[in-house]
């Protein structure tokens, strides 16, 4: 009777707007439920499963539930209204259906070609579906850094994936390299700084004690000189153990006046002062067992205080990278001291002790272009600098043959003499 259909169909339609209630309250739009979890919501009476089906089914043709599988079976996850009121208000199944892929894909993005090898549908028919989507401004176009000349659609609501972005290190699809290397400049000053700190190097000879100006000094060899020995011997002599010392006054057995041995402490100290203001302040490396090394975490921290990267928010994540990066150039090293896992520079002692500020306005006025802009230029010599370790053509290369040393082109440009080979001049070179 029609009385009862209109009950059953009241009854129904509070059984949805319940169940529909308690799948938002109960997990996120990515959760899958299944038959048993929606009945353990205690929404329907009897855990009646035809019940059950009959209101899934109508959530479903609301485009309020989505269906999928997971390790259970058939599932499914709630959508919101909001999404749900887009699909009822297509114009056609075509447009639906292609809406349902975007959708589907997520912030990943698809590319339209997919849409169309998927459905099956004609391409004029997929272009003029997503013609009507983005007018309605339900999909958008994006860049994918992984495809960058297909044609990829996501949801207009939806923000890209860093999959499909490159993250904060890529700007309107494109790699943005100063950025980049300006944040490995500022995240290696900050390891270097934190790892290492400001001292001078000990006086030349090392091992001697500490003279009054806190400098260490070399102690005095254990030979006497300068005087005859009583057999005629003119050879030095051993001084025993008692007679060396660190003191600026010689042993009497030197014999030596001792004004002229206060002079020439005085010019030693003056020497040793003065080499020592030559050297200047160096970055020395702190003791074994050292336990403050800067990890991760502090130096996301200190990019987030210090507000340098503008509008773009940097994760653990992100700055993980850019530390690995300086770890794969040798730039700076992992420590673990106690489950703590810090770093720590490498080289400490021929790092530059300007400050970053300093550095930046040299390479602002043109000064010292040349250097690299974190660490020190790696140690090179002849052996490595010839072009012979890397030459394309190195296992043909002899005296007779189509390539010799007597006339390669390689060792021209290495030694600087292109303007011999652009004058035509032959590349003649004296091995």
């Amino acid at each position: 009777m029609p009385s009862d259909a209109a009950e059953a169909g009241a009854k129904i339609q509070i059984l949805k707007d319940a169940l529909y209630d308690e799948a938002r309250q109960h997990g996120s739009a990515d959760r899958l439920f299944t038959q048993k979890d929606l009945l353990d919501l205690n929404v329907i009476p009897s855990n009646d499963v035809v019940l059950l089906l009959r209101v899934v089914q109508s959530l479903t043709d609301d485009k309020l539930f989505v269906g999928g599988t997971n390790h259970a079976g058939l599932a499914w996850r709630w959508r919101s209204r909001e999404d749900a009121q887009k699909y009822t208000s297509l114009p056609n199944d075509e447009t639906m259906m292609v809406y349902s892929i975007v959708d589907e894909a997520g912030a990943d993005g698809v590319w339209n070609r997919h849409i169309k090898h998927r459905l099956g549908m004609h391409e004029a028919v997929v272009k003029s579906c997503i013609k009507y989507l983005e007018t309605k401004g339900y999909i958008v176009a994006m860049k994918n850094v992984e495809h960058p000349n297909k044609k990829m659609y996501i949801r207009a609501n939806l923000r890209p994936s860093d999959r499909a972005t490159g993250g904060p290190w890529f700007t309107d699809g494109e790699l943005d390299s100063p950025f980049i290397t300006e944040l490995e400049t500022i995240v290696f000053e900050y390891i270097k700084n934190h790892s290492a700190y400001l001292g001078s190097l000990p006086a030349r000879g090392g091992g001697g004690a500490a003279g009054a100006d806190g400098a260490l000094k070399a102690p005095r060899k254990g030979i006497i000189r300068g005087g005859a020995a009583a057999n005629g011997d003119a050879r030095g002599l051993k001084r025993a153990a008692t007679e060396i010392s660190n003191d600026e006054q010689p042993a009497a057995a030197i014999g030596a006046p001792a004004a002229a041995s206060s002079e020439a402490a005085e010019a030693k100290n003056s020497s040793s002062a003065a080499s020592r203001a030559a050297r200047g302040k160096v970055f020395l490396p702190f003791p074994a067992g050292y336990k403050s090394y800067p990890t991760v975490t502090e130096i996301a921290q200190f990019i987030h205080k210090t507000g340098i990267t503008n509008n773009t928010t940097l994760g653990e994540a992100d700055i993980q990278q850019l530390v690995d990066v300086l770890v794969y150039d040798g730039l700076v090293e992992a420590v673990k001291v106690g489950g703590r896992k810090g770093y720590r520079v490498m080289r400490a002692a021929k790092q530059d002790t300007a400050s970053f500020e300093k550095r930046q306005k040299e390479r602002e006025a043109g000064i010292g272009l040349d250097k690299p802009h974190t660490g020190v230029a790696l140690p090179t010599n002849g052996v490595t600098e010839a072009p012979c370790g890397r030459c394309p053509v190195f296992e043909i290369c002899e005296e007779g043959g189509p390539v010799s040393p007597s006339k390669c082109v390689y060792f021209m440009q290495w030694l600087g003499l292109e303007d011999r080979l652009a004058g035509g001049a032959p590349a003649m070179v004296s091995i």
